[in-house]
């Protein structure tokens, strides 16, 4: 990360906090199995108005579009790839001052269902995403994972039968299966979590307004949050409007991630909002390019000075690709 001293100095004299915008790409909130996207991006940037929209105007400029609102797809189309190389390079109207989260939903959804359901470490949740494929079969573990996700979503099919009993089928069905050490042992604790699972349906249905825990916006703010204040300052994050982001989760958030601020805007009226726009959704397809084995050699070393090593991924081998660092075991959502 690039800062000016001017900048920080007179910030912290004049008592003003660092504000930084943020959008995302590939949401599909708790539904993290069967939505559009196997990655989600949550994008910053830190830059004045003036900047991005003169950014912006350079960008308009490159790409030659009629459309009144330039969103990310403008840049991942393949006649515009001189400006996405461009655009994340280090001559790039970004380079320095931009951060980006990446989330692994398949292991996302794993990592939360142990630590829900387990007392065990994240190692347990990682060594079981990356062998249940393998040891089990595309199906079973397909089942495995969508059933994971509806006994652990806030919302969910009223036209099915119990998630709770759903889900302990599959884990049955899982233990029939040959298994090797560590994921047998972890299947057999989560075979015994019946307690735990019943305990967290209950407290959805006392509590609709409960922080959803499979929404990855979440997590994905805490952790850009926590990049940000490296910076020694206050953080105050402007994001592009959201749904789920109710006043009372804006308070929550506000405080779980020591953060000094939490306001949201419409896209159209910052245009630094467009830019993390951009970030965020150059950095979802690439990164989930990486992840199903379509790399791009050019645009990931493009993208790795962004990625947040905090980002919640298990596949090794993309996350050797993506990864701003050179090793990784895997990381939890707080």
């Amino acid at each position: 990360m690039t800062w000016s001293r001017t900048d920080l100095t007179g910030a912290v004299a004049g008592g003003r906090t660092l504000e930084v915008v943020c959008d995302e790409s590939g949401s599909d909130g708790e539904n993290l199995t069967t939505g559009n996207t196997d990655v989600f991006a949550h994008a910053s940037v830190h830059l004045s108005v003036e900047s991005a929209s003169g950014h912006m105007r350079e960008i308009r400029s490159r790409i030659r579009s009629p459309a009144e609102e330039y969103k990310a797809n403008h840049l991942l189309r393949e006649k515009h790839r001189s400006v996405l190389v461009w655009f994340l390079g280090t001559a790039g109207p970004i380079h320095g001052t931009a951060h980006v989260h990446l989330t692994e939903k398949p292991f996302f959804v794993v990592d939360r269902v142990m630590a829900l359901l387990t007392d065990e470490d994240p190692a347990a949740a990682l060594a079981l995403h990356r062998q249940g494929r393998t040891l089990f079969g595309a199906e079973p573990w397909r089942e495995f994972l969508e059933s994971s996700n509806e006994v652990l979503r806030t919302r969910r099919n009223e036209e099915t039968d119990s998630p709770v009993d759903a889900f302990f089928r599959t884990v049955d069905a899982l233990r029939g299966a040959p298994a090797v050490e560590p994921v047998a042992g972890i299947l057999d604790l989560l075979a015994r979590a019946r307690p735990r699972a019943d305990a967290h349906r209950a407290r959805i249905d006392d509590s609709p307004e409960l922080f959803p825990v499979l929404d990855p916006l979440i997590p994905a703010i805490g952790h850009t949050a926590a990049y940000w204040r490296r910076s020694g300052l206050p953080v105050t994050l402007v994001h592009d409007r959201q749904n789920m982001l109710t006043d009372e989760r804006i308070a929550r958030i506000e405080q779980e991630a020591r953060l000094a601020g939490l306001r949201l805007v419409a896209a159209r009226s910052d245009p630094r909002v467009l830019l993390a726009d951009f970030l965020a959704g150059a950095a979802r397809k690439i990164a989930s390019d990486e992840l199903g084995g379509r790399g791009d050699a050019e645009l990931t070393t493009l993208l790795r000075p962004y990625v947040g090593a905090s980002s919640i991924w298990g596949d090794e081998r993309s996350w050797a690709a993506l990864s701003p660092h050179t090793c990784h075991s895997g990381n939890r959502s707080p």
